[in-house]
């Protein structure tokens, strides 16, 4: 029987501090692109590419995201009186998209962890892992095109994206062989994973990015890795021990634009670039957007 993902773990659990004050008292994964929660992206690409499970952990503080999910009475009464039909599809449209599932997650002790926290609820089955500061704009959702890539490989998968010159150190890079293989020059095996190299050290420009699908034998190596720098787990070290356990993962080089809104000029390119895809207002942004003084001289 071949291995089927049907999981999605979100970890959100991290306290934003890059976008205080705004995530004081509100989650940074509630922050909108426009008008749509990041986490919702996130959520709708792991549901388009067939998962059916979503599992978010959260910490203190984190009670907008479960109630952003769940079904509101009160608003939904009101849009159904007022005759607002349009945006009461919009909203039950989110609380009947899928099964979710909370786990509490004490302290944030790294992304290892926070995996690891998922175990119960996951079981013995394959699963994905998202990040939702990475909100992937893509033809064919990312994690639909790694799930293929697992279907055919059975092995867990990492998304990568090239990353050139300097930038390379912010990542978890690749260290990996391309192979020859249906989806063209995407899919490299890989040998070993480095964190944050500097640019000489670098053993290739094929960075980590917040997508995963990972087997089940990941949680038993998590349980057993060593706590790295402040004390925390670090998926990083549970991969590198997945490979050593003797399981193969695959790097694969996805098709789409990724944009990093955990960094706040990410964010903001984002929220521009998706508002201009809109119907209902790309035209008019765009006008807009060709008004200003960009030399910044016109501030009326």
């Amino acid at each position: 029987m071949k291995m089927r993902v049907r999981k999605a773990v979100f970890p959100a659990a991290g306290l934003g501090t890059r976008f205080l004050p705004a995530t004081k008292a509100q989650p940074k994964e509630m922050l909108p692109l426009v008008d749509k929660p990041i986490i919702q992206y996130g959520v709708e690409e792991a549901m388009a590419a067939g998962c059916d499970q979503i599992i978010i952990i959260t910490g203190r503080g984190k009670t907008a995201i479960e109630d952003h999910f769940d079904t509101s009475y009160e608003l939904e009464k009101m849009l159904e009186e007022r005759g607002k039909t349009e945006l009461l599809a919009v909203v039950r449209q989110i609380s009947d998209m899928m099964h979710v599932a909370y786990v509490r997650q004490k302290e944030a002790l790294g992304l290892g962890h926070a995996v690891l926290m998922a175990r119960e609820l996951v079981g013995d089955e394959p699963f994905a892992v998202l990040l939702a500061d990475d909100v992937i704009d893509a033809k064919k959702p990312v994690l639909k095109q790694m799930i293929e890539v697992f279907e055919e490989t059975q092995s867990s998968v990492i998304a990568a994206m090239e990353i050139n010159g300097p930038a390379i150190s912010s990542y978890g890079v690749l260290d990996a062989k391309p192979i020859a293989s249906k989806f063209d020059t995407r899919l490299s095996e890989v040998k070993n994973l480095v964190e944050k190299p500097k640019l000489q050290d670098a053993p290739s420009n094929l960075a980590i990015i917040g997508r995963y699908i990972l087997t089940p034998k990941i949680f038993e190596v998590l349980e057993h890795t060593q706590q790295g720098a402040g004390g925390e787990l670090q998926l990083t070290d549970g991969l590198r021990g997945l490979l050593q356990s003797g399981e193969k993962i695959f790097g694969y080089a996805f098709e789409g634009k990724r944009h990093d809104t955990g960094d706040k000029l990410g964010f903001l390119k984002a929220t521009v670039e998706f508002a201009l895809k809109r119907e209902d207002m790309g035209k008019q942004f765009a006008e807009y957007l060709k008004t200003l003084d960009l030399n910044g001289t016109n501030h009326s």
